[in-house]
């Protein structure tokens, strides 16, 4: 390893999970946005009224999304810090012309007012998806300080 890298034991994120009311419009917009695969919905649980469905999110990462008819946890919205324990998950774009495609996507879909905020060391926007989860995108900052939606 070279100086000033750091050593580290994980690679990224594997899975998320959440819930949701409707795994087929939830599946549609990662689809539609971010390429994702989605898996089939099937049962899940010991009591049969739950469902999981796999949304391939990237080469090692998925959303794996819950129906649980009884739970009324995928209706609870509020503002940021007072979500519960997942608050907003971010995803990282694999290059500028990546993040420039999602930006352009989010914002046809009205999910993003395609806002690109400054980090310091990555750029970032805000979405919502359509059960109103939060999620950013990111993409490191290029050597050349260039912007990835010049």
């Amino acid at each position: 390893m070279t100086k000033g890298m750091i050593d580290v034991l994980l690679r990224g994120v594997d899975h998320i999970a959440c819930l949701t009311h409707d795994p087929a419009r939830l599946g549609e917009f990662y689809a539609a946005v971010f390429d994702a695969e989605i898996g089939p919905t099937r049962a899940h649980g010991q009591d049969g009224e739950e469902t999981m469905t796999v949304m391939r999110i990237g080469p090692h990462t998925e959303l794996n999304v819950f129906t649980v008819p009884s739970s009324d946890e995928a209706d609870r919205q509020t503002p940021m810090w007072h979500r519960g324990r997942l608050d907003h998950f971010g995803l990282h774009a694999a290059s500028y012309p990546a993040f420039a495609t999602i930006r352009e996507r989010l914002m046809t879909r009205g999910a993003s007012d395609g806002t690109v905020n400054d980090f310091g060391s990555a750029f970032s926007m805000f979405f919502r998806d359509p059960d109103g989860l939060e999620g950013e995108v990111l993409v490191p900052k290029a050597d050349d300080g260039a912007h990835p939606v010049a």
